[in-house]
């Protein structure tokens, strides 16, 4: 069974899915409510004209929508306090914060970033992973496709082809980001655009 038979008719037929190290099943059954939390968000979101329309900014409003619908079920910006002991003298080795974290889930938005932001990401998940702070990493991206919606409203040059999207995020998970860490990547589709 694959992450899209898990997920249900809806996100199979919005969202393009792709899992590694079985997170899905992981997320299902190990962890049903923050499982729960991301369907209910996933199902819940549209991709709005305005939203695309909107420039810069520090957060986008892909990004604040997750964010808010996650935050209001428990979910939190987390950055994980992290070091090393060497000979008795404690090195400190903070992470990047993480988008929404709760219970050993961990979830980043990357709608509109640089395409290294990917590589933090995966280091970070990696890392978390390793120490045993999370159980799954979980990235919401936008699939390839939008970029004809994008070029259709002049905005071309604000969503270019060196920032976050489908086609940067597999080849770094398949060339072995993330490591260990069993992962979970939802793609936006054309079909959860509103005009």
């Amino acid at each position: 069974m694959t992450a899209s038979d898990r997920v249900g008719d809806f996100i199979r037929a919005h969202y393009e899915v792709h899992e590694w190290k079985h997170a899905s099943a992981i997320l299902k059954h190990d962890f049903p409510a923050e499982w729960a939390d991301m369907i209910a968000m996933l199902e819940a979101f549209r991709l709005r004209r305005e939203w695309i329309e909107v420039g810069g900014g520090s957060k986008s409003r892909v990004a604040a929508f997750i964010d808010g619908f996650l935050h209001a079920r428990g979910w939190r910006e987390k950055e994980f306090a992290t070091g090393m002991i060497v000979d008795g003298q404690t090195f400190d080795s903070p992470t990047h914060k993480v988008d929404c974290v709760k219970n050993r889930i961990a979830l980043e938005i990357e709608w509109n970033n640089k395409d290294p932001f990917f590589d933090r990401d995966l280091n970070n998940f990696r890392l978390l992973f390793d120490l045993r702070a999370i159980s799954v990493g979980v990235i919401v991206t936008r699939a390839d496709e939008l970029q004809d919606i994008f070029n259709d409203l002049g905005r071309k040059g604000s969503y270019g082809a060196s920032t976050t999207h489908m086609s940067k995020l597999l080849p770094r998970i398949e060339g072995g980001g993330g490591a260990g860490c069993p992962l979970l990547v939802f793609g936006i589709t054309k079909k959860l655009y509103v005009a």
